[in-house]
């Protein structure tokens, strides 16, 4: 889903009780500017550089009035008014200028040099040029000061200094420019807020598949816009509702949809927003968003990701006393249920890590409710998928159910991602709609990566991805627990050579037949090179890493090992995330390792009694690899027939059918004997019940069995 960007600010234009913000860069602009001024009105009447030339025809016309020496280095030379008015000089400076604000500026100036010979050199042109001794003109000396050089020398250091330090500050504090406040708004809390001026668009009907969670959420919704329907049975209205979930199972879509359908004032704030490098900013920002939530009552405030201010103190060894993580959380906990009230505010936060998070944060009375937003199911994908192919193109008669069992452990923001790969794959294509094979493309890049053909790839290598990846479809075919296969192909994509799609049936609990087999088909790969070529490749490394993994984890987690018994070394509460030691002995330790090594063999040795079996199948079916790069499941069941698991599928089936027969012909028995012994015969009642009992026997043993 997009968000609309283009929101109206939650200022009015006519409400006068609206100040404006100062933006800090208006001064700058007025420093710009007043240079500019002083410039123009100090600066524009400059006068031309004398050479010794000039001088002596300006002495030879008697055109010189007076001279000034000033600071012993330059000469200012003033003219007499005939020469002025005589046009003999181009561009003097006008007289007076700058608005009356300056004193009258000489109409030349020479640059003196050595001091000493100035003024003889000045006389003795004079005397040349016939000068009396009456009418000698003698220099000026004067000292003068430039007041506002020596003022600028001293500030222009410290002014640039300041500047710098603002700027850092305000990069620091995270402020762009024109922000509220600059470096004196970093306690400041930093939440956007949608009221009733803001326009949301996302609403409860975008958001698909959460029903469990939008009825928690929408349940608090309604306690701020009819409080007394709750209040008035004794009810209190809820502090505080944490998401949990995984990633992008819309945890804050959620809070989106909250913030549209509510009437009151939404906050929205990251977790991260509250931790900066200065000492006691984030516990300041903590008590002015909930300041601003108390003003504005009712209303919610939404943290997203508050784990990254909410982890749980003491796990971290370098989580100290004076952590400044720790006074933001001290912060938050007294503010969400302190000593002080917080009438009409509440909480909403998310997270994907919510075993770090404090328990203190956890507790009643903060977070009454913890809502779990999970991956979607199979009709919760299939909800999902219509929200976001509302914009896109389809072809007629589209299946989007299909899409949906296409697409297990998918979370929503997978399946945007999907549709969205779809409609660009389609459009690259130069399609018109957006077709079914276009969703099946963009499933495999999401998953597999992007397709590299032009890979170099030996024959010898090719040949051996081919019996890798046929030994994992082999495999995985014959056996009852094995997950149905979809495609096999050995087209690089990413960083894998070759790949096989598997399509996991829907499942909450896994058993230990089902991970074995799951094993099993995960070594198929490298039992088919060691049985082919006699020899193993490296092209089993996320294979063996994957089942290493479960193997350890059946030992030591779920319990699936006689030797080790029915012990479970997981921590869920993550405190053995930081420590130092096992929770088992180096003897129990050896024993997982013996364990976990006799699983794996078990599944290896499988998978090489499977493949030795149908060597033929095997062949057939890297050949045909080789030629195509690509086979689906109708290629498999026409070398191998139907799946193990399919068959016996077909075979419960067909129990459970004629079970039904003989359950429909007990019933009919059972009413007529139940007339028999209403006409008052207790034996033939008797057997009347055993009859009905009887069929439902089998039942029970298949459903143990199963």
């Amino acid at each position: 889903m997009t968000q609309n960007t283009n929101k109206p600010s939650p200022e009015k234009k006519g409400d006068k009780n609206v100040k404006p913000r100062f933006n800090s860069n208006w001064i700058f602009a007025i420093i710009a500017l007043s240079f500019i001024l002083f410039e123009i009105l100090f600066n524009r009447n400059v006068a031309q550089r004398a050479t010794t030339s000039m001088i002596k025809e300006m002495i030879a016309k008697h055109d010189i009035e007076k001279l000034v020496v000033v600071n012993k280095d330059i000469a200012e030379i003033y003219l007499t008014g005939d020469a002025v008015s005589s046009g003999r000089y181009e561009n003097l400076p006008k007289p007076g200028g700058g608005m009356g604000l300056q004193v009258p500026k000489p109409h030349y100036t020479y640059n003196i040099g050595d001091i000493s010979n100035f003024e003889p050199f000045i006389l003795e042109t004079q005397k040349n040029a016939g000068y009396s001794d009456s009418d000698l003109i003698y220099p000026e000396y004067i000292t003068r000061k430039n007041y506002f050089t020596d003022i600028l020398g001293w500030l222009i250091l410290p002014a640039l200094l300041i500047v710098v330090w603002l700027f850092m500050m305000r990069r620091m504090a995270g402020g762009g420019s024109g922000g509220a406040g600059g470096i004196f708004s970093v306690g400041k809390s930093r939440a956007q807020i949608f009221d009733k001026d803001t326009n949301v668009k996302i609403n409860f009907s975008d958001v698909a598949g959460l029903e469990e969670a939008k009825t928690e959420v929408m349940e608090i919704v309604d306690f701020l816009k009819n409080p007394k329907k709750y209040t008035q049975l004794g009810g209190k209205i809820p502090k505080g509702a944490l998401l949990i979930g995984p990633p992008g199972t819309g945890k804050t879509l959620l809070a989106k949809a909250v913030a549209g359908e509510a009437n009151v004032p939404f906050f929205s704030i990251s977790g991260s927003d509250f931790v900066e490098m200065f000492v006691g900013v984030g516990a300041s920002r903590v008590r002015d968003l909930f300041k601003q939530a108390k003003e504005k009552a009712p209303c919610i405030v939404f943290i997203d990701e508050i784990d990254a201010v909410g982890r749980a103190r003491g796990r971290n060894a370098n989580f100290g006393s004076n952590d400044e993580r720790e006074n933001t959380l001290n912060q938050l906990l007294t503010e969400m249920d302190g000593f002080g009230t917080n009438m009409g505010v509440i909480i909403l936060a998310a997270t994907n890590r919510a075993d770090i998070l404090d328990r203190a944060l956890l507790r009643a009375g903060r977070f009454d409710r913890q809502i779990h937003v999970e991956l979607p199911d199979l009709n919760e994908r299939e909800a999902i998928f219509k929200v976001h192919l509302r914009p896109i193109k389809l072809a007629k008669n589209f299946d989007v159910a299909f899409l949906a069992k296409q697409t297990p452990g998918f979370s929503g923001a997978d399946i945007a991602n999907v549709c969205n790969e779809a409609a660009l794959i389609a459009a690259r294509k130069n399609k018109t709609v957006v077709e079914k094979q276009d969703f099946l493309d963009a499933i495999d890049r999401i998953v597999g990566g992007l397709e590299r053909k032009n890979k170099i790839i030996s024959l010898q290598e090719k040949k051996t991805i081919a019996y890798h990846e046929a030994g994992h479809a082999t495999v995985s075919w014959l056996l009852e627990h094995a997950s149905p296969l979809v495609k096999v192909t050995i087209i690089p994509r990413g960083r894998a050579l070759g790949a096989a799609w598997y399509l996991p049936e829907e499942r909450q609990i896994t058993t230990r037949e089902q991970l074995l087999d799951e094993m099993a088909y995960a070594l198929g790969g490298r039992a088919a090179e060691e049985l082919v070529f006699g020899k193993v490749s490296t092209g089993a490394l996320s294979d063996l890493e994957k089942i290493t993994k479960q193997a350890y984890a059946m030992v030591s987690f779920f319990g699936m090992s006689d030797k080790v018994g029915n012990i479970s070394f997981y921590d869920s509460s993550g405190q053995s995330d930081f420590g130092f030691t096992k929770p088992y002995s180096e003897k129990t330790a050896e024993l997982i390792d013996r364990e976990v090594k006799e699983i794996i063999e078990e599944s290896y040795n499988r998978s090489k009694d499977v493949l030795r079996a149908n060597m033929k199948g095997l062949t057939e079916l890297a050949e045909l690899l080789l030629e195509k790069e690509v086979i689906f499941g109708e290629d498999l069941e026409r070398i191998f027939g139907k799946r193990k698991a399919d068959k016996l599928k077909e075979e419960q089936e067909e129990k459970d059918r004629k079970m039904a027969d003989n359950n429909t012909a007990s019933v009919v028995t059972e009413d007529e004997v139940n007339k028999t012994a209403t006409a008052g015969d207790p034996t033939v009642k008797d057997a009347g019940l055993k009859v009905t009992v009887d069929p439902e026997k089998p039942a029970e043993e298949s459903t143990g069995g199963k």
